[in-house]
């Protein structure tokens, strides 16, 4: 049930790309037009997405912590097996290709998709899951993801002639601090939204709740809201996809080695993650392994576009890698989600 709901609501996202399409090949879209689709999804729709989730959760918050907890932690060693992985390959790729390719194998849509696709398929608890796991994944982007776009060329911390694991992470180290604040961290629209959402859980204040003390518009305004993120976040990608040129992509060895790691041998290895935690005796519940599988193999971060156009790593090349990405979702998404359910 869940692969065939998964299926579909995948569907109806890719169908939600055609306006973007459409308004950019009719030149009825100015360049400005998706970034600011992209901050109203960002800062007004996601958070309101992510409240209203906890507000409408059935369960209090003594029934959820566990699968709080076991999302966390599997939202930081999906992250740290991705990162691991990506830093040590692509080392023999130009400069700016070679970061952008570990930046889109690190980091999956796991928000403007991901958290959309877990509210439709599994309900408004699973969707405070992945309000969690969106926490490591912010964490990582403002961090990792910052280094990766900002790093010297060729920088070796060893002295060895050649950068490593070590040498990236005694690097990131180094540069983070320049770029990165907590304030940055701890003021992140999804991070502060699952912020006031727990607070909410945890005081027992629901859409009951504000129905009864007459703020059924706060409720109800939030999830009017919440319903502008799945179809804007696809509007913004078809915008993308208008202007995408395929020349030189298929003889791009790169991107076949990245669609692999993203798609399918990442994905499958978290499962594999998860089921050695199972058999140790971990609580790990299943609704906890479906929302981390789901996000783990959702197509790269549209944030990487918007990270390499902001500090100049070839903003044409990763758009085209992050757009191919969404379209091999459509299949290797529900194929990842049979194979786990096999496996768990």
């Amino acid at each position: 049930m869940e692969i065939n709901s998964l299926l579909l609501n995948v569907g109806i996202l890719f169908v939600m790309m055609l306006p973007g399409v459409v308004l950019k090949k009719f030149k009825l879209a100015g360049e400005d037009f998706g970034r600011g689709l992209s901050n109203l999804v960002l800062y007004i729709a996601q958070p309101a997405l992510i409240v209203y989730a906890y507000l409408s959760c059935e369960s209090d918050f003594s029934a959820i912590w566990q699968n709080c907890l076991a999302t966390l932690l599997l939202s930081v060693l999906a992250h740290m097996l991705f990162s691991a992985t990506a830093l040590a390959l692509f080392r023999r790729y130009p400069d700016g290709r070679r970061r952008m390719l570990r930046m889109t194998t690190i980091f999956s849509n796991a928000a403007f998709m991901g958290i959309p696709l877990i509210q439709s398929i599994l309900g408004s608890e699973a969707a405070i899951y992945a309000s969690i796991y969106n926490i490591t994944f912010n964490i990582f982007l403002w961090t990792l993801g910052v280094h990766l776009c900002t790093r010297q060329d060729g920088e070796d911390m060893d002295g060895d002639g050649d950068s490593d694991i070590a040498d990236e992470l005694l690097s990131a180290k180094k540069h983070i601090g320049r770029e990165v604040s907590l304030l940055k961290l701890l003021t992140h629209p999804v991070t502060l939204a699952s912020v006031i959402g727990v607070i909410l859980l945890v005081t027992g204040v629901n859409v009951a709740a504000l129905e009864s003390v007459g703020l059924s518009l706060v409720s109800d305004s939030l999830a009017m809201l919440r319903s502008l993120v799945a179809p804007l976040s696809m509007v913004v990608i078809g915008l993308r996809l208008a202007n995408m040129s395929l020349k030189g992509a298929f003889s791009d060895t790169g991107m076949y080695l990245f669609l692999a790691l993203r798609h399918f041998i990442l994905p499958l290895a978290m499962v594999l993650v998860i089921k050695l935690l199972t058999i140790v005796g971990l609580p790990i519940s299943e609704v906890a392994s479906t929302v981390t599988v789901i996000l783990a193999s959702t197509p790269s971060a549209s944030s990487a576009t918007m990270f390499a156009e902001k500090y100049n790593c070839d903003a044409t090349y990763t758009s085209r890698l992050v757009i191919i990405s969404t379209i091999i979702s459509i299949a290797s998404m529900p194929a990842v989600l049979a194979l786990s359910q096999l496996i768990l």
